[in-house]
């Protein structure tokens, strides 16, 4: 069978997915488990994560999925990077995630869905839009259906089952606002069973990312998760982050809990920002969906706040809140660490989340990847 390892790389402000694949000789395909998978190694030097005289770096197999596009019998491979003497890597921000579970933030049982939106392009254009100047206005864009409004369905519609067919918890897709632009939400979808806790479906989230990309190669299409994609009069791109405890999801109790949860996060706005994604300040303007970067609000059924209450859950008096800051490039894992120290009120010198200087507004440009299409203006 052939494995695809995949991982984090160095790139600021925004870390890009990286892999490469092995062949593995196991012929049983029934007792294939996490410790089935080696370590391996990579060059860091390459992926901005070591120099080139201390350039291998190891690659731990922390999860695994079915790979829809080898087909049964293959697999996807998430790994974390891990350093020579066997430390997390700086760049790994899953352990990050991991050390806030262990100090505390386990026992409040967090589940977590993300609603990640993303902008096609193809020749370096948002996808659908004319060779000169801009498309009709928004409007008709968002779950729209024909195809003068909808643009890149094949692609979307492929990534939807290859997500399945992986064992992603996905649970639907959508058109956005801005043509070229469309969204899949990964999360909780009242399965039985399902792992639907934050370090699983961050993991989740960014294999579907891989998913994603790997797909787009066989389209000729490019895939971009700038937060705002296209300057001007046009929706930005996010990363909607639905966050919910065993105290929110209590009947009777579930409200309260919620309204406390935001009341923590209030505290704590200046701290979230610089981890929710890199160029932030040009997706919250306070148009388009969104509340200021400079300001805090909640509501009910609000989609102008950064953090807005569900009507049903008002209605039902427990269940989840959604924090609508993220970006679409944002770390899940840094996302997820955040909010849960927020709420757990965790001890903030216990743990370390990092990057805050790599992926804020403020970045030193000679150390910066930049990011694709990022700021596209039409001719």
């Amino acid at each position: 069978m052939f494995a695809e390892y995949i991982w984090l790389d160095g790139a600021l402000p925004t870390q890009q997915l990286r892999s490469k694949a092995r062949y593995l000789p196991i012929k049983s395909q029934d007792k294939v488990k996490l410790d089935s998978f080696p370590e391996w190694n990579f060059d860091g030097s390459s992926t901005y994560q070591s120099t080139g005289d201390k350039s291998d770096l190891l690659l731990k197999p922390v999860n695994f999925f079915t790979d829809p596009i080898r087909g049964q019998g293959n697999y996807l491979v998430l790994c974390e990077v891990f350093t020579a003497d066997g430390q997390p890597h700086s760049t790994n921000t899953r352990s990050q995630l991991r050390n806030i579970l262990e100090l505390g933030g386990a026992k409040l049982e967090p589940w977590i869905g993300f609603e990640q939106e993303y902008t096609l392009f193809m020749m370096q254009r948002p996808l659908g839009w004319p060779e000169k100047g801009f498309p009709q206005s928004q409007g008709p864009f968002y779950c729209g259906v024909g195809s003068e409004v909808v643009f890149g369905r094949e692609l979307v519609e492929t990534h939807a089952r290859a997500c399945v067919q992986a064992g992603i918890a996905f649970y639907g897709i959508n058109g956005e606002v801005m043509p070229g632009q469309w969204e899949f939400q990964v999360g909780y979808r009242g399965v039985e069973g399902e792992d639907v806790s934050a370090l699983t479906i961050s993991d989740e989230l960014w294999v579907a990312r891989w998913l994603l990309h790997r797909l787009s190669e066989e389209f000729g299409i490019e895939v971009s998760f700038a937060n705002k994609p296209v300057a001007g009069d046009w929706n930005g791109a996010g990363c909607h982050t639905n966050f919910s405890t065993n105290k929110t999801r209590e009947a009777k109790v579930g409200i309260k809990a919620i309204e406390e949860a935001v009341q923590l996060l209030s505290k704590k706005h200046d701290l979230h920002i610089p981890l929710y994604g890199a160029s932030l300040r040009e997706r919250l303007t306070g148009a388009h969906e969104t509340c200021s970067i400079d300001q805090f609000r909640s509501g009910v059924s609000d989609r102008g706040s950064s953090i807005r209450i569900p009507l049903q859950v008002k209605q039902h008096g427990c269940g989840y809140l959604e924090d609508r800051r993220p970006g679409a490039n944002c770390d899940p894992y840094l996302v997820s660490g955040r909010i849960l120290a927020t709420i757990a009120n965790l001890n903030e010198n216990q743990f370390k989340l990092g990057r805050e200087e790599a992926i804020g507004d403020q970045v030193d440009s000679q150390k910066t990847q930049p990011e694709l299409f990022n700021g596209f203006v039409a001719a």
